[in-house]
C-alpha cells in the first residue's frame, strides 16, 4: 500500500514538472507519461521518477528523453491545431 501512494505522489509530482515546463494541462501531462512510458517500455512510475531528475538538473536518458520530447511536441501541435490556449 505505502509503495502504491508513493509512487502516485511521484507521478503526480513528474505531472506537475510537465505541467509547468511544458505549459501543459495535468490530464495531458498524464498522458505524456503513460505514452512515453508505452514507447520505451519502462513503468510509469520510472519515467515519473527520470522526469523529477531531470527538473533538478539530471540529463534525460535516451530514448526515454527522445519519446518525451516527441510526446510533448505532439501534445502541443494538438494543442495549437485546436485553438486552445496555454494555462
Amino acid at each position: 500500500m505505502r509503495h502504491a501512494v508513493d509512487s502516485h505522489a511521484t507521478v503526480d509530482q513528474a505531472i506537475g514538472v510537465l505541467t509547468a515546463s511544458h505549459q501543459l494541462a495535468p490530464a495531458v501531462g498524464f498522458e505524456v507519461l503513460r505514452e512515453v512510458s508505452q514507447q520505451t517500455n519502462t513503468k510509469l512510475h520510472t519515467v515519473a521518477e527520470t522526469v523529477i531528475a531531470w527538473a533538478l538538473g539530471q540529463p534525460l536518458p535516451e530514448p526515454l528523453g527522445q519519446e518525451l520530447y516527441a510526446a510533448v511536441q505532439r501534445r502541443s501541435r494538438r494543442r495549437d491545431a485546436t485553438g486552445a490556449e496555454a494555462g
